[in-house]
């Protein structure tokens, strides 16, 4: 018969295989995602007019320049733009070798710039702004969001600060729960030569994912020599629109403004219904809301003639009081004894009790005014600050590109900047930069999910397998209560009974505790046997 300790150790490894079948068929990682993977920088297939992958230390100090100026009209304290920007590559290192602009502080003004290689006209190209942020911790409160500034021959990077001309702002911006992509163009009124913000409307789609997911976002703005705009986040259309339709205020001013000198005529009458003034109330209509209480009778003793208060018949008129100055003198007045001693004084007045026939309040029936001329509204006028610009694309050039923030949060990476006059440069530009590290971070995602999701969404995907799980977790149960529940004394107790051994081998098969309580009946035994030989032959056993 076979030992309990080998049905134990044979059931834990049939446990043990069991319990991996069902991993073994769901679980399925890529055995290559945890070898590092080499970067190489993307190179710009196509025309454009500034690209950086930022691919050494040396290039990127020779080519962006930290702000040195201060803010205007903010206390000195913040004034200076002294957050650190420094290159590095990103906290969870997907690509060995990729560096990115990183901003470090919290709670500081941050200002780096860069001139384009060549500006930018807007004429009849499209202008296509492409770059990659990455919100490493997350972001509570500030902007990611770059500015392309004036083309100026003067213009000094050393002193870029907020006041500094731009004529595009674009990009991630959030504080609270306000999630926004910015786009925001600086228009020119043709009357007054002002500059004026026109901002896009916003998208429908909800951006929260992209502030908090901690994974490399990818921003391009698409904007046509035909006014038209296209908003992509990870190349998904997430806005689009029209510079003449579609922002606020508006690009063109209305034609027709509110006269603000138009006052209403005195004899202008709005009121649409008025009261019919022949309705009558009903002589039957009762609007007395509350009633003397019928029931109710005056207390016996109740002293009718008698003030509640009477003169003080103690007090005196003072010495120095003048009659001409001060009125004729009267004594103060005290309660009037005679009513401590009785139900009440005066007139007694019955209490008051809920109408029953209270009707409410009367009042006459609406009618339609004979006299309403409708609802008067100022009369409208050409409005004098009238223009029409069809061309609000034809903006100032652009020579620069800057990031002017401030944020509570650290570790926004920036990397991958490119500014083109043609999408498919751009989208080759991010399939050999964005789309790379992108591919990674999903798949670290999926290899740090939960084997219990995995299982489940493996369940869905193939319902079979969830027959298979259910009955190899059934079998296993089965055999560890089997391997548990079994009584091994009843198997020594059998192999103790068994007739074909010697008493020795028996014993032997017996645990420790049987083993002595066998060997001492064996030594009665033995006693008791000796004394009767010994009392046939006369003889005492010795104990």
């Amino acid at each position: 018969m076979i030992s309990t300790e080998i049905v134990g150790q044979s059931s834990l490894i049939v446990l043990r295989c069991l319990c991996l079948f069902p991993l073994t068929a769901l679980c399925h990682f890529d055995d290559d995602y945890d070898q590092p993977h080499s970067y190489m920088p993307p190179v710009v297939k196509g025309s454009n007019y500034f690209a950086d992958a930022f691919p050494s230390e040396t290039d990127f100090k020779r080519r962006w320049i930290v702000s040195e100026a201060r803010k205007d009209f903010t206390d000195d304290s913040i004034a200076k733009y002294e957050g650190k920007w420094l290159l590095e590559q990103p906290k969870d290192v997907g690509l060995i070798g990729d560096l990115g602009l990183v901003l470090k502080s919290k709670a500081k003004h941050h200002a780096i710039s860069v001139f384009l290689e060549r500006p930018f006209v807007f004429d009849s190209v499209p202008l296509v702004v492409q770059y990659e942020v990455k919100f490493q911790n997350g972001m509570d409160c500030g902007g990611a969001y770059i500015k392309l500034l004036t083309h100026d021959n003067n213009l000094d990077l050393h002193d870029f600060n907020d006041l500094t001309p731009f004529m595009i702002m674009f990009g991630p911006d959030k504080c609270g729960n306000d999630y926004k992509v910015h786009f925001i163009i600086k228009h020119r009124n043709p009357l007054t030569g002002v500059y004026e913000e026109k901002h896009a409307k916003r998208p429908n789609t909800d951006l929260k994912e992209y502030f908090n997911d901690k994974k490399t976002h990818l921003f391009t703005l698409v904007l046509n020599a035909d006014n038209s705009f296209q908003v992509y986040v990870d190349q998904m259309l997430v806005n689009r629109g029209n510079l003449l339709y579609d922002m606020s205020p508006p690009v063109n001013p209305p034609k027709s403004v509110v006269d603000v000198n138009d006052t209403q005529p005195a004899d202008w009458d709005d009121r649409e219904k008025i009261p019919d003034p022949n309705a009558v109330k009903p002589k039957d209509w009762d609007d007395r809301e509350m009633i003397p209480d019928v029931h109710s009778l005056k207390p016996d003793g109740w002293l009718d003639d008698e003030p509640e208060f009477i003169p003080d018949p103690k007090a005196k008129k003072p010495s120095d009081w003048d009659v001409e100055l001060d009125g004729d003198w009267e004594a103060p007045k005290i309660n009037n004894p005679k009513c401590d001693l009785a139900p009440g004084c005066g007139e007694w007045i019955s209490p008051k009790m809920k109408n029953p026939r209270y009707r409410g309040r009367w009042s006459p029936p609406l009618i339609r005014n004979p006299k309403y001329k409708g609802k008067w509204s100022p009369r409208m006028i050409p409005n004098p600050n009238y223009y029409e610009d069809r061309n609000p694309f034809g903006m100032s050039a652009i020579g620069a590109l800057g990031l002017e923030l401030w944020s509570m949060s650290t570790d926004i990476l920036f990397d991958n900047f490119i500014v083109t006059d043609n999408k498919r440069v751009a989208d080759l530009w991010a399939n050999d930069s964005w789309a790379l590290k992108h591919t990674l971070e999903l798949e670290a995602i999926a290899a740090q999910r939960h084997v219990g999701q995995i299982l489940m969404d493996s369940f869905e995907e193939r319902p079979w397998l969830f027959v298979v799980f259910v009955v190899v977790c059934t079998f296993v149960a089965l055999i560890f209560i089997v391997c548990c529940c079994a009584n091994p004394q009843v198997e020594e107790d059998a192999k103790y009974k068994k007739t074909d051994k010697s008493p020795g081998a028996a014993l032997k098969n017996l645990s420790p505790g049987r083993q002595e309580t066998t060997e001492y009946m064996n030594v009665l035994r033995r006693n008791e046997d000796a004394t009767k030989t010994s009392r046939r032959k006369g003889k005492t056993p010795i104990q």
